[in-house]
């Protein structure tokens, strides 16, 4: 189940890069970056990545 949930994640995060256009400076991205991080930036790229998969995987389960 949680392969599932991580390659439907990686499936919604491409979607989300394909109706963005890939203009990751856009308004969108940088509001989703804004109350992502607001708090700060992690600083660790890993923890960036790990967050970015995990709401991948999260707007999968919500599609679901």
């Amino acid at each position: 189940c949680r392969m599932v949930d991580f390659l439907g994640g990686l499936w919604q995060l491409a979607r989300l890069a394909i109706l963005s256009r890939f203009r990751f400076r856009g308004p969108y991205w940088t509001w989703r970056l804004h109350t992502a991080f607001g708090a700060g930036y992690p600083v660790s790229r890993m923890a960036v990545l790990r967050s970015v998969v995990e709401y991948g995987v999260w707007v999968h389960r919500m599609r679901r």
